[in-house]
């Protein structure tokens, strides 16, 4: 690399991030000065006991929630020098989301859901590139049916597909796997890690299943709000 090129900045990088939130009882204090940077590609799990602030950690890291201290850096900016559009600006086909309940728009096919993305990027062949991505998930048979004809799995695999479609640079997974059962679980994750390997995305992914965070690059344990290791 010329000694004049500076390498590409880590997709994430957050700094002494705190986030506190009030309540009835007063404020509480869900991060508490987190450090945490992810390199390009690479996969890491976010485990701890429920409380313990990780899907917080997923929300200030993707622009959805403001830290009230330290700095939050997607993509080398700064996020606090964006204003809500301009964060929906810099994550459009850069990051993508996966969460629990599937979050799939009820009124749309398997299809419209995974190519409602691409159509927001303004694509030509979005339903095209749609059909191919739910074929790849293993639901060619599945293209017209909406998400309450769907099983859990099925629904979670539409939900990966619609996210990566976009090829994104940096995909966020908040239980990806929590409302599937064993069998739905591991095809889920198996489909994940391939695909997310595919396009050479980084990963940040919160999960209380040890077995799938031990197939990460990096195991960060939350306990308090802090990095505990």
């Amino acid at each position: 690399m010329p000694d004049d090129v500076s390498p590409p900045a880590p997709p994430l990088a957050l700094s002494a991030v705190a986030l506190t939130l009030p309540s009835a009882a007063g404020p509480v204090n869900i991060l508490r000065g987190v450090d945490l940077t992810v390199n390009v590609g690479e996969r890491v799990a976010v485990v701890g006991p429920s409380g313990s602030g990780k899907s917080s950690l997923i929300a200030v890291a993707a622009g959805l929630e403001d830290p009230t201290a330290g700095a939050a850096h997607l993509f080398g900016q700064d996020l606090a020098t964006l204003n809500e559009d301009g964060r929906a600006r810099l994550r459009r086909g850069r990051t993508a989301l996966v969460f629990q309940s599937f979050h799939l728009l009820p009124n749309m096919t398997a299809e419209e859901n995974v190519a409602t993305p691409l159509e927001i990027a303004g694509a030509d062949d979005a339903l095209a590139t749609a059909r191919a991505w739910l074929g790849r998930v293993g639901l060619s048979a599945r293209l017209t049916h909406y998400p309450h004809q769907l099983s859990g799995g099925e629904q979670q695999r539409v939900a990966l597909a619609r996210a990566l479609t976009v090829r994104p640079a940096l995909l966020f997974a908040d239980e990806p796997t929590g409302n599937l059962d064993s069998v739905s679980a591991t095809s889920v994750a198996d489909l994940m890690f391939n695909l997310v390997a595919e396009v050479g995305a980084a990963l940040v992914m919160v999960t209380h299943d040890q077995a799938l965070a031990a197939r990460a690059d990096r195991i960060v344990r939350m306990a308090d709000g802090r990095i505990a290791s």
